[in-house]
Protein backbone atom coordinates (compact mmCIF):
# COMPACT_ATOMS: atom_id res chain seq x y z
CA UNK A 1 0.00 0.00 0.00
CA UNK A 2 1.43 3.37 -1.05
CA UNK A 3 1.57 6.38 1.23
CA UNK A 4 -1.46 8.59 0.57
CA UNK A 5 -1.25 12.32 -0.07
CA UNK A 6 -3.70 12.78 2.78
CA UNK A 7 -1.41 11.06 5.31
CA UNK A 8 1.61 13.07 4.16
CA UNK A 9 -0.42 16.29 4.34
CA UNK A 10 -1.54 15.47 7.87
CA UNK A 11 2.02 14.75 8.88
CA UNK A 12 3.22 18.07 7.43
CA UNK A 13 0.43 19.95 9.21
CA UNK A 14 1.51 18.36 12.48
CA UNK A 15 5.07 19.58 11.93
CA UNK A 16 3.82 23.10 11.29
CA UNK A 17 1.70 22.97 14.44
CA UNK A 18 4.54 21.91 16.71
CA UNK A 19 6.89 24.46 15.21
CA UNK A 20 4.61 27.46 15.79
CA UNK A 21 3.14 26.40 19.14
CA UNK A 22 5.00 26.18 22.44
CA UNK A 23 5.57 22.59 23.55
CA UNK A 24 4.74 21.90 27.16
CA UNK A 25 7.25 19.70 28.91
CA UNK A 26 6.02 16.13 29.34
CA UNK A 27 7.10 13.26 31.55
CA UNK A 28 8.31 11.21 28.59
CA UNK A 29 10.31 12.20 25.54
CA UNK A 30 8.67 12.04 22.11
CA UNK A 31 9.24 8.86 20.12
CA UNK A 32 9.81 8.67 16.37
CA UNK A 33 8.92 5.26 14.89
CA UNK A 34 10.01 3.90 11.49
CA UNK A 35 8.24 0.86 10.02
CA UNK A 36 9.71 -2.08 8.12
CA UNK A 37 9.82 -3.03 4.46
CA UNK A 38 6.58 -3.51 2.49
CA UNK A 39 4.45 -2.18 5.34
CA UNK A 40 3.54 1.28 6.62
CA UNK A 41 2.74 3.27 9.72
CA UNK A 42 -0.39 1.20 10.33
CA UNK A 43 1.81 -1.82 11.10
CA UNK A 44 3.33 0.10 14.03
CA UNK A 45 0.07 1.33 15.54
CA UNK A 46 -0.10 -1.45 18.11
CA UNK A 47 3.30 -0.66 19.58
CA UNK A 48 2.52 3.06 19.40
CA UNK A 49 -0.66 2.52 21.38
CA UNK A 50 1.19 0.48 23.99
CA UNK A 51 3.78 3.21 24.49
CA UNK A 52 1.05 5.81 24.95
CA UNK A 53 -0.93 3.53 27.26
CA UNK A 54 1.99 2.89 29.61
CA UNK A 55 3.68 6.28 29.17
CA UNK A 56 0.72 8.69 29.08
CA UNK A 57 1.35 11.93 27.27
CA UNK A 58 4.10 10.59 25.04
CA UNK A 59 4.14 12.26 21.63
CA UNK A 60 4.42 9.58 18.93
CA UNK A 61 5.59 10.34 15.39
CA UNK A 62 4.88 7.18 13.40
CA UNK A 63 6.25 7.96 9.94
CA UNK A 64 3.88 7.34 7.03
CA UNK A 65 6.62 7.81 4.45
CA UNK A 66 7.81 5.07 2.10
CA UNK A 67 4.98 2.67 2.81
CA UNK A 68 4.27 -0.47 0.81
CA UNK A 69 6.16 -0.86 -2.45
CA UNK A 70 7.84 2.53 -2.05
CA UNK A 71 9.77 1.03 0.88
CA UNK A 72 11.90 -0.67 -1.78
CA UNK A 73 13.23 2.68 -3.00
CA UNK A 74 16.98 3.25 -2.46
CA UNK A 75 18.01 3.64 1.17
CA UNK A 76 19.71 7.01 0.72
CA UNK A 77 16.49 8.47 -0.72
CA UNK A 78 14.57 7.30 2.32
CA UNK A 79 17.29 8.46 4.72
CA UNK A 80 17.21 11.98 3.30
CA UNK A 81 13.45 12.45 3.40
CA UNK A 82 12.67 10.75 6.71
CA UNK A 83 15.81 12.34 8.13
CA UNK A 84 14.48 15.81 7.37
CA UNK A 85 11.31 14.87 9.25
CA UNK A 86 13.32 13.69 12.24
CA UNK A 87 15.35 16.90 12.30
CA UNK A 88 12.15 18.96 12.27
CA UNK A 89 10.89 16.99 15.26
CA UNK A 90 14.27 17.44 16.96
CA UNK A 91 13.99 21.19 16.54
CA UNK A 92 10.53 21.19 18.08
CA UNK A 93 11.68 19.18 21.10
CA UNK A 94 15.12 20.55 22.08
CA UNK A 95 15.13 18.51 25.31
CA UNK A 96 15.63 15.39 23.19
CA UNK A 97 13.67 12.62 21.53
CA UNK A 98 13.82 8.83 21.22
CA UNK A 99 13.92 6.73 18.05
CA UNK A 100 12.61 3.23 17.34
CA UNK A 101 13.11 1.39 14.06
CA UNK A 102 11.81 -2.05 13.14
CA UNK A 103 13.37 -4.36 10.53
CA UNK A 104 14.55 -2.30 7.53
CA UNK A 105 13.30 0.73 9.46
CA UNK A 106 15.93 0.12 12.12
CA UNK A 107 18.73 0.30 9.58
CA UNK A 108 17.15 3.42 8.08
CA UNK A 109 16.93 4.96 11.53
CA UNK A 110 20.58 4.22 12.26
CA UNK A 111 21.69 5.71 8.95
CA UNK A 112 19.60 8.82 9.64
CA UNK A 113 21.44 9.34 12.93
CA UNK A 114 24.72 9.10 11.05
CA UNK A 115 23.68 11.26 8.12
CA UNK A 116 22.29 13.96 10.45
CA UNK A 117 24.77 14.04 13.36
CA UNK A 118 23.19 17.25 14.73
CA UNK A 119 20.17 15.22 15.84
CA UNK A 120 19.14 15.22 19.50
CA UNK A 121 18.09 11.57 19.73
CA UNK A 122 18.93 10.22 23.16
CA UNK A 123 17.90 6.57 22.90
CA UNK A 124 17.82 4.57 19.67
CA UNK A 125 16.18 1.13 19.73
CA UNK A 126 16.87 -1.17 16.79
CA UNK A 127 14.24 -3.90 16.68
CA UNK A 128 15.29 -6.94 14.62
CA UNK A 129 17.09 -4.92 11.96
CA UNK A 130 19.78 -6.01 9.47
CA UNK A 131 22.43 -3.69 10.89
CA UNK A 132 25.33 -5.75 9.51
CA UNK A 133 23.51 -6.69 6.31
CA UNK A 134 21.24 -9.42 5.00
CA UNK A 135 21.96 -12.79 3.35
CA UNK A 136 18.57 -14.46 3.34
CA UNK A 137 15.86 -14.46 0.68
CA UNK A 138 12.81 -15.76 2.53
CA UNK A 139 11.06 -12.37 2.69
CA UNK A 140 12.03 -11.51 -0.90
CA UNK A 141 9.98 -14.17 -2.69
CA UNK A 142 6.92 -11.93 -2.83
CA UNK A 143 8.59 -9.59 -5.29
CA UNK A 144 11.55 -11.70 -6.49
CA UNK A 145 10.06 -15.21 -7.02
CA UNK A 146 12.66 -17.93 -7.22
CA UNK A 147 15.48 -15.79 -5.86
CA UNK A 148 18.05 -17.76 -3.86
CA UNK A 149 21.04 -16.59 -1.82
CA UNK A 150 23.60 -18.23 -4.06
CA UNK A 151 22.64 -16.17 -7.12
CA UNK A 152 21.04 -13.07 -5.56
CA UNK A 153 24.34 -11.20 -5.90
CA UNK A 154 23.82 -11.19 -9.68
CA UNK A 155 20.78 -8.98 -9.16
CA UNK A 156 21.76 -6.89 -6.16
CA UNK A 157 25.35 -6.22 -7.18
CA UNK A 158 24.36 -4.41 -10.34
CA UNK A 159 23.26 -0.89 -11.20
CA UNK A 160 19.64 -2.06 -11.32
CA UNK A 161 19.89 -3.95 -8.03
CA UNK A 162 21.33 -0.94 -6.25
CA UNK A 163 18.10 0.92 -7.02
CA UNK A 164 16.38 -1.27 -4.41
CA UNK A 165 16.62 -0.84 -0.66
CA UNK A 166 17.37 -4.54 -0.14
CA UNK A 167 20.18 -4.41 -2.69
CA UNK A 168 21.71 -1.55 -0.69
CA UNK A 169 22.24 -3.77 2.36
CA UNK A 170 22.63 -7.16 0.71
CA UNK A 171 25.89 -8.48 2.14
CA UNK A 172 26.99 -11.68 0.38
CA UNK A 173 29.88 -13.25 2.34
CA UNK A 174 31.01 -15.12 -0.79
CA UNK A 175 31.19 -12.05 -3.03
CA UNK A 176 32.75 -9.33 -0.90
CA UNK A 177 34.66 -7.84 -3.82
CA UNK A 178 31.38 -7.17 -5.61
CA UNK A 179 29.82 -5.92 -2.38
CA UNK A 180 32.43 -3.20 -2.08
CA UNK A 181 32.37 -2.46 -5.79
CA UNK A 182 28.61 -2.00 -6.16
CA UNK A 183 27.05 -1.29 -2.77
CA UNK A 184 26.84 2.45 -2.16
CA UNK A 185 25.09 2.31 1.20
CA UNK A 186 26.02 -0.32 3.79
CA UNK A 187 29.83 -0.20 3.38
CA UNK A 188 29.62 3.58 3.84
CA UNK A 189 27.37 3.74 6.91
CA UNK A 190 29.43 0.95 8.49
CA UNK A 191 32.61 2.93 7.71
CA UNK A 192 33.99 -0.17 6.04
CA UNK A 193 34.68 2.20 3.18
CA UNK A 194 35.99 5.62 4.12
CA UNK A 195 34.32 8.75 2.81
CA UNK A 196 34.18 12.46 3.53
CA UNK A 197 31.33 11.68 5.93
CA UNK A 198 33.09 8.99 7.96
CA UNK A 199 33.67 11.23 11.01
CA UNK A 200 30.03 12.37 11.02
CA UNK A 201 28.85 8.79 10.63
CA UNK A 202 30.68 7.90 13.83
CA UNK A 203 29.65 11.05 15.70
CA UNK A 204 25.98 10.44 14.92
CA UNK A 205 26.07 7.24 16.98
CA UNK A 206 28.58 8.04 19.73
CA UNK A 207 26.50 11.03 20.87
CA UNK A 208 23.64 8.69 21.82
CA UNK A 209 22.87 8.19 25.49
CA UNK A 210 21.74 4.65 24.75
CA UNK A 211 21.82 2.20 21.82
CA UNK A 212 19.56 -0.84 22.23
CA UNK A 213 19.89 -3.80 19.83
CA UNK A 214 17.14 -6.43 19.96
CA UNK A 215 17.02 -9.70 18.01
CA UNK A 216 16.70 -13.44 18.41
CA UNK A 217 17.47 -16.89 16.99
CA UNK A 218 13.90 -17.66 15.91
CA UNK A 219 13.47 -14.54 13.80
CA UNK A 220 13.37 -16.46 10.52
CA UNK A 221 13.92 -13.44 8.27
CA UNK A 222 16.97 -11.44 9.34
CA UNK A 223 19.85 -13.64 8.22
CA UNK A 224 21.96 -14.25 10.12
CA UNK A 225 19.80 -13.16 13.03
CA UNK A 226 22.95 -11.85 14.74
CA UNK A 227 22.99 -9.05 12.17
CA UNK A 228 20.42 -7.38 14.42
CA UNK A 229 23.29 -7.01 16.91
CA UNK A 230 26.03 -6.24 14.34
CA UNK A 231 27.20 -9.86 14.18
CA UNK A 232 27.74 -11.35 10.72
CA UNK A 233 29.10 -14.15 8.60
CA UNK A 234 32.72 -14.75 7.76
CA UNK A 235 33.38 -15.98 4.23
CA UNK A 236 32.35 -19.54 5.20
CA UNK A 237 29.03 -18.54 6.88
CA UNK A 238 30.44 -18.94 10.36
CA UNK A 239 28.87 -16.16 12.40
CA UNK A 240 31.19 -13.75 14.19
CA UNK A 241 29.49 -11.85 16.98
CA UNK A 242 29.75 -8.06 17.16
CA UNK A 243 32.60 -7.72 19.67
CA UNK A 244 34.85 -9.99 17.62
CA UNK A 245 34.26 -8.15 14.35
CA UNK A 246 36.48 -5.46 12.89
CA UNK A 247 33.69 -2.87 12.93
CA UNK A 248 33.71 -3.12 16.74
CA UNK A 249 37.38 -3.66 17.39
CA UNK A 250 38.43 -0.65 15.30
CA UNK A 251 35.51 1.35 16.71
CA UNK A 252 34.62 2.23 13.12
CA UNK A 253 31.22 3.71 13.96
CA UNK A 254 31.51 4.03 17.73
CA UNK A 255 30.11 0.71 18.93
CA UNK A 256 33.11 0.10 21.18
CA UNK A 257 32.93 3.65 22.55
CA UNK A 258 29.27 3.17 23.44
CA UNK A 259 29.92 -0.26 24.92
CA UNK A 260 32.77 0.90 27.14
CA UNK A 261 30.56 3.72 28.41
CA UNK A 262 27.75 1.22 29.23
CA UNK A 263 25.54 2.86 26.60
CA UNK A 264 25.19 -0.22 24.38
CA UNK A 265 22.64 -2.89 25.30
CA UNK A 266 21.85 -6.10 23.45
CA UNK A 267 18.85 -8.32 24.07
CA UNK A 268 18.60 -11.81 22.61
CA UNK A 269 15.00 -13.01 22.83
CA UNK A 270 14.15 -16.57 21.71
CA UNK A 271 10.78 -17.68 20.42
CA UNK A 272 9.90 -14.50 18.51
CA UNK A 273 9.36 -14.62 14.74
CA UNK A 274 10.15 -11.62 12.61
CA UNK A 275 6.57 -10.46 12.18
CA UNK A 276 5.94 -10.46 15.95
CA UNK A 277 8.66 -8.18 17.36
CA UNK A 278 6.44 -5.10 17.23
CA UNK A 279 3.26 -6.97 18.17
CA UNK A 280 4.42 -8.96 21.19
CA UNK A 281 3.46 -6.65 24.05
CA UNK A 282 5.31 -8.70 26.66
CA UNK A 283 8.49 -8.11 24.68
CA UNK A 284 7.65 -4.43 24.33
CA UNK A 285 7.07 -4.13 28.09
CA UNK A 286 10.31 -5.90 29.00
CA UNK A 287 12.81 -4.64 26.46
CA UNK A 288 11.52 -1.40 24.92
CA UNK A 289 9.46 0.61 27.37
CA UNK A 290 12.15 0.72 30.11
CA UNK A 291 14.40 2.62 27.70
CA UNK A 292 11.85 5.24 26.65
CA UNK A 293 12.24 7.81 29.41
Amino acid sequence: MMTTNKSILSYCCLFIFILINPIESASYRPVVIIHGVLTGSESMEQISARIQETHPGTQIFNTPRYAGWSSLEPMWHQVEEIGQDLMAISAAFPEGINLLGYSQGGLLARAILQRFPDHNVRTFISLSSPQAGQYGTKFLHLFFPGLVCETAFELFYSRVGQHTSVGNYWNDPYHQKLYFEYSKFLPLVNNEEQSGNSSDFKLGLTKLKKLVLIGGPDDGVITPWQSSQFGYYKFNETVVEMRNREIYQTDAIGLKTLDKANKLMTYTVPGVTHDQWHKNMTLVDLYILPHLD
